[in-house]
């Protein structure tokens, strides 16, 4: 009885508190209606996207980093985010040592292939060359991981700007150059025949 006494008391700021109910029932709405569109649709404003996947199919494979991918019927140059392999086709520098094992692995495993593009929103979209900033899937293979654990590249980290797989990437290279594979090897032959 005494309950029903108060709401009848308070009964003058009932349509206050049902307006500031209202209020707040809309900010949340709102707010999970704008981080589902983020998550949902690409934003490339200030070259920055959302966590995307996409299928493309390789059309040749540059060196142990770069691929050329028919994207949405169009040919697109891909970097592979977070990985550095030794350059085979830099005109400004020499073969690299085991730049040629490298880009042989990566040419064994992706020509032709279909693969999954997967962007990731703190790397941007494109460097500064315009290639597609991209971790590479094959089926369920992390590509770029599989290149810096098998030896062939090692993780790169562009200006301290972290991205999705750096600890995992890190943690593969650690454990390449622990077991001496590839470029970590002692007997790496750099002659590149």
């Amino acid at each position: 009885m005494l309950y029903c006494k108060n709401l009848v008391r308070y009964k003058k700021f009932w349509p206050h508190i049902i307006f500031a109910i209202l209020v707040g029932v809309f900010v949340l709405l709102n707010n999970s209606s704008l981080k589902q569109a983020k998550v949902s649709h690409p934003s490339q404003i200030n070259n920055q996207v959302s966590t995307e996947k996409e299928i493309a199919r390789v059309l040749r494979v540059i060196d142990g980093d770069t691929i050329e991918a028919q994207l949405n019927n169009k040919k697109e140059m891909v970097r592979l985010i977070g990985i550095d392999a030794p350059e085979t086709v830099d005109p400004r520098k020499t073969v690299e040592c085991f730049g040629k094992q490298a880009s042989d692995n990566a040419k064994e495993i992706l020509n032709g292939k279909i693969i999954t593009l997967e962007s990731d929103p703190k790397q941007g979209n494109r460097d500064k060359y315009q290639r597609l900033l991209r971790y590479v899937f094959l089926n369920d293979l992390n590509f770029n991981k599989f290149m810096i654990s098998k030896g062939y590249a090692h993780e790169f980290t562009y200006q301290n700007n972290h991205y999705k797989y750096m600890e995992e990437f890190k943690n593969s290279e650690l454990e390449a150059r622990e077991s001496k594979k590839g470029l970590w090897s002692d007997v790496v032959r750099c002659n590149n025949e």
